[in-house]
């Protein structure tokens, strides 16, 4: 088992899905590669980056056939900081408020930041003549999800909006290195600003369409349901379909748990708000929420990354729940309560974080 294995959480090993602990994710704000979460439904494809190819169709004048080498010469290379973040993340929150059975108690570490490289979607787009019709923008990948009913390989779309936005790309580097296979390489999707299940690994079909793609992933998978929901009687298209993350953070340090003198302490954690949409502001409480202090923002990387933050805050001895509440630039609030954001997937829980730590005199 090497270092990187030992300090991921490993929720299932095939397909593979793993998220950093707490103290992992704390260590940088550019996540490094070896400890970024990753999210599988299917075994990860293993394409050698000359063999690779991308097919642009559907409602375009001039249908393309792409290989990486003509991504590298056609088109201007640009760079993107964006966080990425599962729609369950946090998802263990929501299973202590009522059990939510076949999903992972993912904790608050699927989620990262990477520094990606590639080419505007929008320029391929455009060299592919996208027609005025066109109101989405499908992704196919090759890698077969048995959970699809039927089994299927996995796809996903966006809005056409979204995709001749500049942020959204097609990447092959990340964080300065060839983009790893585990991480879609040769070349993925990157959707800045919305939920992880969009940004498409190892992609290899995109097609323009009147319609949003009808992959069991769009039009089945991540959709938010009422809580009241029969999962044994929903229909395709039930609820409605998870784009924009939601506003969010949680504490990375201390560690949940943790045994810790009293007196001050220093919290860190992350808050990301999606689209466009930055964050104005984040509030620590120890008192369960009665007083509040504002924690200091650290650096900006752009209008498609989180925010780390700090404060530092006096424990009293004792058993203590320190809670975080984040605010974004429309002002909006994180809900307070788990129990008003529960649904039977376990998506979005974006409620204040806590974390619960033992302050004492002395540490032994």
């Amino acid at each position: 088992m090497t270092t990187t294995e030992r300090a991921m959480v490993v929720h299932q090993q095939e397909p593979y899905n793993a998220e950093p602990p707490r103290s992992a994710l704390a260590e940088s704000v550019v996540t490094p590669v070896g400890v970024f979460y990753g999210r599988n439904h299917g075994t990860m494809p293993r394409i050698e980056p000359q063999d690779w190819r991308l097919q642009v169709d559907g409602m375009v004048d001039r249908p393309l056939e792409l290989s990486l080498a003509d991504l590298k010469d056609r088109f201007a290379h640009r760079e993107v900081v964006a966080t990425l973040q599962c729609a369950g993340n946090r998802r263990a929150g929501l299973m202590a408020v009522r059990d939510i059975p076949g999903q992972h108690p993912w904790g608050p570490g699927a989620t990262s930041t990477a520094r990606w490289g590639g080419v505007s979607l929008a320029d391929v787009l455009a060299a592919a003549g996208l027609q005025p019709g066109a109101t989405d923008i499908a992704f196919a990948a090759p890698d077969v999800a048995p959970e699809a009913s039927p089994p299927q390989t996995y796809g996903a779309s966006i809005s056409v909006a979204k995709a001749t936005a500049g942020e959204t790309m097609l990447v092959w580097e990340m964080n300065g290195e060839p983009l790893p296979v585990a991480h879609g390489g040769p070349v993925r999707v990157v959707v800045p600003g919305h939920i992880g299940a969009r940004s498409v690994k190892w992609v290899e079909r995109i097609t323009a369409q009147g319609r949003p793609s009808d992959n069991f992933f769009q039009t089945s998978a991540y959709r938010l349901l009422p809580a009241d929901t029969d999962l044994s009687r929903t229909r395709v298209g039930d609820g409605f379909p998870l784009t924009a993350v939601a506003l969010n953070s949680d504490i990375l340090r201390p560690d949940d748990h943790a045994v810790l003198p009293s007196g001050p302490t220093r919290v860190l954690g992350y808050a990301y708000a999606g689209d466009d949409r930055g964050i104005s502001r984040v509030d620590v409480s120890v008192d369960g929420g009665r007083s509040w202090q504002q924690a200091e923002l650290e650096a900006d990387l752009g209008p498609w990354a989180w925010r780390f933050w700090h404060a530092t805050v006096g424990l009293p001895a004792g058993e203590v729940t320190i809670t975080a509440r984040a605010w974004d630039t429309t002002a909006a609030l994180q809900p307070e309560h788990p129990e008003s954001v529960w649904n039977p997937k376990g998506y979005i829980n974006n409620a204040w974080p806590t974390v619960t730590v033992t302050a004492c005199d002395a540490v032994a």
